[in-house]
């Protein structure tokens, strides 16, 4: 059994454990190592998940660049329009990267729409 599969059996959310493995299909049948990277993220302990605020996204970002986060993206400032999956935002940064064009959306819409992962940026 992987560590990704021994840590995923620990978590007790449902969205959480299907999502881990979702990301781990994906990767297997499209070759995207890039889901496999942010299931590994997402199987960690809760306390290790990555907050990332809007703020160092706005500096590290391209505009209409894709960026995806695994855990939580937070309030902040963000000047360019930029789609971002996270497993979770915040009411405030929701409201910010709509005010500034952009998109939030979550994991499993991104896999859907770019199941190879081509162009996305991770970041955490």
């Amino acid at each position: 059994m992987s560590r990704i599969r021994k840590l995923q059996k620990r978590k007790t959310n449902p969205r959480l454990v299907k999502l881990i493995d979702l990301l781990l299909e994906e990767s297997a049948k499209n070759k995207a190592n890039i889901w496999k990277v942010v299931a590994e993220k997402l199987a960690s302990p809760a306390r290790k998940w990555t907050e990332v605020n809007l703020s160092k996204i706005n500096r590290y970002a391209k505009e209409n660049e894709t960026i995806v986060v695994p855990g939580k993206v937070l309030g902040g400032e963000l000047s360019k329009a930029v789609k971002i999956a996270a497993f979770s935002f915040s009411n405030s940064a929701k409201e910010k990267i709509i005010a500034a064009g952009g998109q939030c959306m979550s994991i499993e819409e991104l896999l859907k729409t770019n199941p190879r992962g081509s162009g996305v940026r991770i970041i955490v």
